[in-house]
């Protein structure tokens, strides 16, 4: 199946445009305080989005597919109460980051990476167990948001299954995977692992929008 294609739109970095690969839009916004990106399922999307203010588009996201009214009343509205994770990765393996954000402010809570080689589920992985200490730590009684449903499986059985053959490239990596099956099987937990509803809510807060 062919990779669905992606438009990205940056109104404020080194050289603001739409793009149409992702490297391409790495390059105009690595290293420009506060670059403002986003990306975008078509270009007339992107091209209207260009034209617009970034702040119209800022940690909105169309939702997948249009649910009935009896499905949208089923699954009901997200609780802000709670933080959001996600992660990232430029390729399969390719340069792979996390994070964790505050669902109702998108305020980032905490951030890992880039690691120069790792997988999207590994950083899911790593994002909900980092949220997890996070909230134990603070003795947060907030839920914790994530839109992996392997990674969620993967917590549950207090172990990472990645198909991913070590090497010196991810060895920090998988160092701190190793910690977190540790903390895993040492630790116990009451937070409420969520998994977030992309299709009625859009994207996850913790979205790094690069999809």
């Amino acid at each position: 199946m062919a990779k669905k294609e992606k438009f990205y739109v940056v109104w404020e970095g080194h050289k603001p445009g739409i793009y149409t690969k992702w490297n391409d839009c790495k390059a105009a916004v690595k290293g420009y305080t506060s670059a403002k990106y986003k990306s975008f399922d078509s270009f007339a999307m992107a091209k209207k989005a260009f034209n617009g203010s970034y702040d119209d588009y800022k940690g909105k996201s169309k939702p997948k597919k249009t649910l009935t009214a009896a499905q949208l009343s089923k699954i009901g509205e997200p609780n802000l109460y709670s933080i959001a994770v996600d992660a990232a990765s430029s390729g399969n393996p390719g340069k792979m980051e996390y994070r964790g954000v505050d669902t109702q402010t998108e305020k980032q809570l905490f951030h890992q990476g880039p690691f120069p080689q790792g997988t999207n589920n590994i950083g899911e992985f790593l994002a909900l167990v980092h949220g997890l200490a996070y909230l134990k730590k603070k003795n947060s009684d907030r839920i914790i948001y994530s839109d992996s449903k392997i990674a969620i499986g993967w917590v549950k059985q207090k172990t990472c299954r990645t198909k991913l053959s070590r090497n010196t490239k991810n060895a920090a990596m998988f160092e701190l995977v190793d910690r977190a099956i540790v903390w895993l099987k040492e630790n116990t937990y009451t937070t409420k692992i969520v998994k977030w509803e992309t299709k009625a809510w859009g994207e996850i807060p913790a979205d790094f929008g690069r999809k």
